[in-house]
């Protein structure tokens, strides 16, 4: 497994919706384990990003499906380290 560790911020879409979080959270954590990975920690955190997880992928390709398909969902946007 590969440590992946995502800074994200919502966008106003994100925020408008945001009673909707946990259930999106939930939904990602279902997607990540489906994926053959672990959504290993979410934080919510004050400062320039408003969240940050730590995940796991079997792989980068694996990460980036995951990382894409809920980007494309326009809640968030992430950056994203891959953690040695």
């Amino acid at each position: 497994m590969e440590t992946f560790i995502i800074l994200g911020k919502w966008t106003p879409q994100g925020i408008a919706k945001v009673k909707e979080a946990p259930a999106r959270i939930e939904a990602v954590r279902k997607a990540t384990e489906a994926a053959g990975g672990k959504m290993v920690a979410w934080y919510l955190t004050f400062g320039r990003y408003d969240f940050v997880v730590i995940s796991e992928a079997p792989d980068a390709r694996a990460a980036a499906r995951l990382l894409l398909a809920n980007g494309a969902q326009g809640n968030a946007s992430s950056e994203t380290l891959h953690a040695l």
